[in-house]
């Protein structure tokens, strides 16, 4: 059952529809490189298209009618949009979720230091990625200092054209020997991925000072943002890829970006949900969650409740909350979890099992479980809710292909779906595929991206 590839149906309309999309996909991922910006991205698109504060809402004691519209950030960190739908929320509610948190480096609380007349940050790496592709490339930081009297600092270092970059170092050939004889997995340890940030000792620095480098770096981050050394102690900072998205291809057929996993499933469901005209049958979610990318744990991943705790305020401000109506509408919802698949690579085809494999360009890719070698960590949906999906789309001509992460027995992955689907809810894994996924630079089909945004689309309108 090999699909085929989407480009063939475009027409020039459509061609132009998707370069629109694409390019608005590339501002959100250039100006949305950690969750924090991320979610202040969307919050500030959400109350361009009449979006309101759930929390202003709850705190006005507004009642809430078909078609209003609300986000939520909880921290700051994750995102829920609602379109309130003309259905009560006891019937169920239509959801689309991805996550907005990317593999990376963050700083360790104390970070800083002088060795050899070089000053560094130490960093503790992020979610699963291969160490030795982080080094000798161009780096930026991204992030927030908050200041014990409370002020938030934002920083951003290493995208704008004047701005200087930071990089990890590397080995030179030369002497790379012994280095060249370890796995891949030692090559470069996690307490090696120390991020070079200066090698100028302040000028008139005291005789005794003993890391007059590492002190003139502090005294540029004083000048120019306001923050001292302890500061770093309530900071939040990230070490990403430094460098905008880009067209990939001659034909300009696909995306090379960092954090594309999960950002791209992200970015279509805001396009899918702003697409919505008037009030819908059923109350429509878009939900962005953070840590997914370890766990989807602490306060702001999805195994946390404020999923459930807006859909109660919800309740309250449409009706009238009780707990068996919450516990009615989740179990009556139906949800896709939206995350990236791998995409089949030929150039590492023995990886992949062909036939259950997902291809760039063939359109958004449902996975039925996910997991590891025997679905462990899986959730597996039902084929009677495969069904209703198959139907959806192919009713709204969106192409999609079926995958599982590779062969049986080498690999695997998880979602949100399996937390989501603890409340009784269909849930199904769709996404679009990625070459190199976690790797600092990733590749998708701008013709995924297009399907992708008109898969959620029909789910939200038509679930």
């Amino acid at each position: 059952m090999e699909r085929e590839i989407a480009w063939k149906k475009y027409t020039e309309a459509a061609s132009r529809e998707l370069e629109e999309l694409s390019r608005r996909y590339k501002d959100f991922l250039d100006n949305g490189k950690t969750e924090r910006e991320c979610a202040a991205r969307a919050i500030a698109l959400a109350e361009e298209k009449g979006y309101v504060s759930l929390e202003a809402a709850v705190k006005a004691g507004k009642k809430l009618k078909p078609g209003a519209k609300l986000w939520s950030a909880p921290m700051g960190k994750a995102i829920m949009l609602f379109v309130i739908g003309k259905q009560p929320l006891e019937d169920g509610i239509n959801i689309i979720g991805a996550h907005i948190d990317s593999p990376r480096m963050d700083l360790k609380q104390n970070p800083l230091y002088e060795d050899t007349d070089i000053a560094y940050f130490d960093t503790h790496y992020y979610g699963g990625i291969k160490k030795y592709q982080w080094v000798a490339l161009p780096l930026a930081m991204h992030g927030v200092v908050v200041k014990k009297d409370g002020t938030v600092i934002n920083v951003v270092v290493g995208e704008d054209d004047d701005d200087p970059v930071l990089c990890i170092s590397d080995l030179l050939i030369h002497l790379s020997q012994e280095q060249m004889q370890k796995k891949a997995a030692e090559v470069i340890g996690g307490e090696d991925l120390n991020v070079i940030i200066g090698g100028r000792p302040l000028k008139d620095a005291d005789e005794k000072e003993k890391e007059p480098v590492k002190a003139n770096v502090l005294k540029i981050l004083k000048d120019k943002y306001g923050f001292e050394e302890e500061d770093f102690l309530s900071a939040e900072i990230e070490i990403v890829p430094a460098g905008k998205a880009r067209d990939l291809g001659f034909d300009r057929s696909m995306i090379m970006g960092y954090g594309h996993d999960d950002r791209v499933c992200a970015y279509a469901e805001l396009e899918a949900i702003f697409a919505l005209k008037g009030a819908p049958k059923k109350t429509c979610c878009c939900l962005f969650s953070d840590k997914e990318e370890i766990g989807s744990v602490g306060a702001t991943g999805m195994q946390a409740n404020y999923f459930e705790n807006a859909v109660a305020e919800l309740l309250e401000l449409t009706g009238g909350y009780s707990d068996l109506k919450l516990r009615r509408g989740l179990a009556n919802s139906k949800m896709l979890s939206c995350d990236v698949s791998a995409g089949y690579d030929p150039n590492f085809a023995s990886a992949f099992e062909r036939k259950n494999a997902a291809f760039l360009g063939r359109g958004v890719c449902f996975n039925k479980y996910t997991g590891s070698r025997g679905k462990a960590g899986s959730n597996d949906a039902n084929a009677e809710y495969m069904a209703e999906v198959r139907r959806i789309m192919d009713d709204a001509k969106v192409s999609f292909q079926t995958a599982e992460l590779g062969r049986v027995d080498l690999g695997g992955g998880g979602t949100i779906a399996y937390i989501c689907a603890k409340y009784c809810m269909n849930v199904i894994d769709s996404g679009v595929a990625v070459l190199s996924m976690h790797a600092p630079w990733e590749i998708i089909s701008k013709a995924d991206l297009y399907e992708a945004k008109k898969c959620y689309k029909a789910f939200l309108e038509k679930a």
